[in-house]
C-alpha cells in the first residue's frame, strides 16, 4: 500500500470520526434537552469521539476503504421525556437531530472554505490538505445526512416515518422492519442511483455557498 493511499484512508477516518461524533452528540443533546438524560449519564453527551467509537464501523471499515461507517448508537428512552413532550414527537426530534447536525457541519465546512478562499487563497491550493479536508467534510456530511434520512430501520429516517404513519400501516411496517438489514445491504451495494443524486444535490448547494462567500 503506497503512502498516498494510506494518507487518503487516514483522512477518511478523521473526517468520518468527526462527522459521526457530531451526529451522535446531537442525538444525545436533543434527548437531554427534551428531558431524557440516559445518554448523558452514560457519557455520550460529549464531542469527545472516544465514547462514540464502534471498533468496526468507526475505525476498521474506513481504514479498509469501505464506503460506509457508523458509530455506537446513542441510547434514548422516550419515556423519560419531560411532561408536555409526546413520546412520538420527541422521538422524531431526537432522530432528526442527527442528520440535521451533519447538514450543519457540512455548512460550517462550506463557510470556512469560502472564507479561506476569500482571505487566504494560498492556504487552499489544489492538492493541499486544507482543501481536501474541508471538501471531504462537505461531501461526507451530505452523504450521512441523506443516508440516515432513509426510512429503513434502524436509520434515523425510520423513526420519523414510524411516528408519522397511521396506525393501520403498523403491521405492514413491522413486516418491512424484519427485512431491513437485507434492504440496507441492498441499498449500500446497489442503491447508488437512489442515494447519490440527492447527495450530489446537497453537496452542490454547499459548493454554491462556498463560491458565494469566496467571490
Amino acid at each position: 500500500m503506497d503512502n498516498a493511499l494510506i494518507l487518503e484512508r487516514v483522512l477518511n477516518l478523521i473526517v468520518l470520526l468527526l462527522s459521526l461524533t457530531f451526529h451522535e452528540f446531537f442525538h444525545a443533546w436533543s434527548a437531554w434537552r427534551l428531558g431524557d438524560d440516559t445518554a448523558a449519564r452514560l457519557g455520550r453527551l460529549t464531542l469527545n469521539p472516544v465514547p462514540h467509537i464502534d471498533p468496526i464501523g468507526t475505525l476498521l471499515l474506513p481504514l479498509l476503504g469501505a464506503p460506509i461507517g457508523w458509530a455506537k448508537p446513542v441510547p434514548v428512552n422516550p419515556a423519560r421525556f419531560r411532561r408536555g413532550v409526546r413520546q412520538s414527537t420527541g422521538d422524531i426530534l431526537v432522530s432528526a437531530a442527527g442528520p440535521l447536525s451533519n447538514l450543519l457541519l457540512g455548512t460550517i465546512a462550506a463557510i470556512a472554505l469560502g472564507l479561506i478562499f476569500r482571505f487566504s487563497p494560498e492556504t487552499v491550493r489544489p492538492g493541499g490538505g486544507a482543501l481536501e479536508f474541508l471538501q471531504r467534510l462537505m461531501i461526507v456530511n451530505a452523504g450521512l445526512a441523506i443516508f440516515n434520512l432513509l426510512p429503513v430501520p434502524p436509520l434515523d429516517g425510520s423513526h420519523v416515518a414510524e411516528n408519522l404513519m397511521p396506525y393501520r400501516f403498523r403491521p405492514a411496517w413491522e413486516q418491512f422492519a424484519r427485512f431491513s438489514p437485507f434492504i440496507l445491504l441492498g441499498l449500500i451495494v446497489f442503491g447508488r442511483g437512489l442515494i447519490y443524486p440527492p447527495v450530489v444535490f446537497v453537496f452542490g448547494l454547499l459548493q454554491q455557498l462556498t463560491l458565494s462567500i469566496a467571490t
